[in-house]
């Protein structure tokens, strides 16, 4: 399996904008051999672009990302706002859907860890944990940004099964070493591919630190893209995960029941 990732600066606010580079960015992955596109989070309308998010969440993007999976023949995980009207007025998902190749909708994911007063302000959070689905092959599953930097969140879908991690993010500045570092730690401490796709340029206030790659079982960067617009690829291979994990073996060497209170609990407080 081919994993691309879209890092970009998008056109904040600006949605026609954005499906038509997503229109763009999906003819060059196909054509280099990608079976599936990550866009980053929020992709769609913007991250941090105020409360215009309200009214973008209405627009019906998702029609159009089916349109072009369909047309480039291949799966597209696209981050956008979704409305959750059922929760109150004015309250927003932060979603990453994700489409394969014949228009069909394979998992949709919403963020469960909000991050600072940005994320608040808008977002309320998922209530489901990510799904793990089969996908050319790979068993693949999607977080998105600071849902990665929960280690026990990855440990839990690393031990349900899956080999792929997709993580669309609006990583920024002072954290460059959460991009670089911290999810190369998640992918060598679970040993599975982590493709982590980030904005980069500017929003309001916010200032992203780009730095968007895709990371082996074994820690190596296969692709990285440290600033700018651009494409990044790197194979996933089907089985690696599994050897990876038996030649390092974490997930095997755990002691839940010694720890088993420890999520909940702190050392302290653990009889």
């Amino acid at each position: 399996m081919r994993i691309a990732g879209l890092q970009t600066a998008g056109t904040p606010g600006n949605i026609a904008a954005n499906l038509a580079e997503l229109d763009r960015a999906a003819a060059d992955a196909r054509a280099q051999g990608a079976d599936i596109l990550v866009t980053p989070e929020l992709f769609v309308t913007g991250y941090d672009i105020g409360p215009q998010l309200f009214d973008l969440a209405r627009v019906d993007a998702l029609a159009a990302v089916r349109q072009m999976a369909v047309m480039h023949g291949l799966a597209i995980l696209v981050g956008l706002a979704e409305s959750a009207e059922e929760l109150g007025p004015r309250k927003l998902y932060n979603s990453a859907i994700l489409i394969d190749a014949d228009g069909r909708e394979l998992t949709r994911y919403r963020k469960q860890h909000l991050f600072g007063e940005l994320d608040r302000a808008f977002f309320v959070p998922g209530d489901a944990l990510p799904e793990i689905v089969p996908f050319h092959g790979v068993k693949i599953a999607t977080m998105i940004c600071y849902d990665v930097e929960f280690p026990e969140y990855v440990r839990a879908v690393a031990l349900g099964g899956c080999e792929a991690l997709l993580v669309p993010t609006a990583q920024m500045e002072p954290f460059t070493f959460v991009a670089r570092e911290v999810i190369r730690t998640r992918a060598w401490e679970n040993q599975i591919y982590v493709a982590y796709i980030d904005h980069d340029g500017r929003e309001g206030s916010t200032v992203y630190v780009g730095n968007s790659q895709i990371v082996a079982p074994d820690a190596t960067v296969l692709a990285r893209i440290e600033r700018g617009n651009g494409l990044i690829l790197a194979d996933v291979e089907p089985g690696a995960v599994v050897r990876a994990q038996t030649e390092n073996p974490y997930l095997l060497d755990r002691r839940p029941a010694a720890y088993r209170r420890l999520a909940v609990e702190p050392v302290g407080n653990v009889a």
